[in-house]
């Protein structure tokens, strides 16, 4: 374990060296850019000293933080429901399914247009892009988990006297959790980058609006900044809940 995390150091710090490196020769040595036109190491650490004096970054990660959970929790309840509709009724399979699918694919930032003229430029209007934006990915994926349970299982439950609501939330959905904590955390993905879609579409506080911010006092260290905090906190969600809740799950079901 501490000679993963000694590798896993030197590996970064010599990254940032290397970084480091590339800007001061790029830009003091052959001018291949000019300084305010490619981030370093040293001037993303200055914007976050800013920031943290500034008590602007805690509360951008806080505010989207809030916004994301609610809209996936939200995502969630509604993925649920249409996924076990769309299990249950092949007619509404047929129809509708194609339609999610499309919908799907669709980059969350084409609804922010939407959702502004709908809204207004409020939370009600970021929330609701991430909810779109994560939704249908979550309630395929529900259905294509509860599909993907084994019919022994049903058979069995159903020989038992089990069935309707007791047989998908006894049976069916504990039997598919390992398939749908995978879709789960896809949506969550899809949750956070429709939010930071919205974000950058409003001008309450947060990542989004603090990236935007950055852009349009032509800081690039600061834009820097707050892209790697974006990817750190998904990486971070993605470690720390999904993975040790899929551990969890697999090891509950035997796998």
């Amino acid at each position: 374990m501490i000679k993963r995390v000694s590798q896993q150091i030197v590996f970064y710090v010599l990254l940032i060296t290397v970084w480091q490196c590339v800007f001061y020769f790029g830009t003091s040595v052959f001018g291949w850019w000019k300084p305010y036109a490619f981030p370093n190491p040293i001037g993303v650490w200055q914007s976050l000293l800013t920031l943290l004096r500034q008590n602007i970054l805690f509360a951008a990660v806080f505010f989207s933080l809030r916004r994301a959970l609610i809209g996936f929790l939200l995502s969630v309840v509604i993925g649920l429901i249409v996924g076990i509709l769309l299990s249950r009724l092949k007619v509404l399979t047929a129809a509708f399914k194609p339609i999610i699918l499309g919908i799907q694919s669709l980059p969350a930032v084409c609804w922010v247009p939407f959702a502004i003229l709908w809204f207004g430029l409020t939370e009600n209007s970021i929330i609701f892009v991430v909810i779109i934006g994560s939704t249908f990915s979550i309630s395929i994926a529900v259905e294509s988990a509860i599909r993907n349970v084994n019919p022994l299982y049903i058979k069995a439950a159903k020989t038992m006297g089990a069935k309707g609501a007791a047989l998908y939330f006894h049976v069916v959905l504990p039997a598919g959790l390992p398939a749908l904590i995978t879709g789960l955390k896809q949506g969550w993905s899809f949750a956070w980058r429709a939010l930071m879609a919205a974000e950058v579409m409003s001008a309450t506080i947060g990542l989004g609006q603090t990236l935007m911010m950055g852009r349009d006092l032509a800081d690039i260290n600061r834009v820097m900044l707050i892209i790697l905090i974006i990817i750190l906190i998904g990486i971070l969600v993605e470690k720390f809940v999904f993975s040790i809740a899929e551990e969890r799950i697999l090891k509950r079901v035997g796998l």
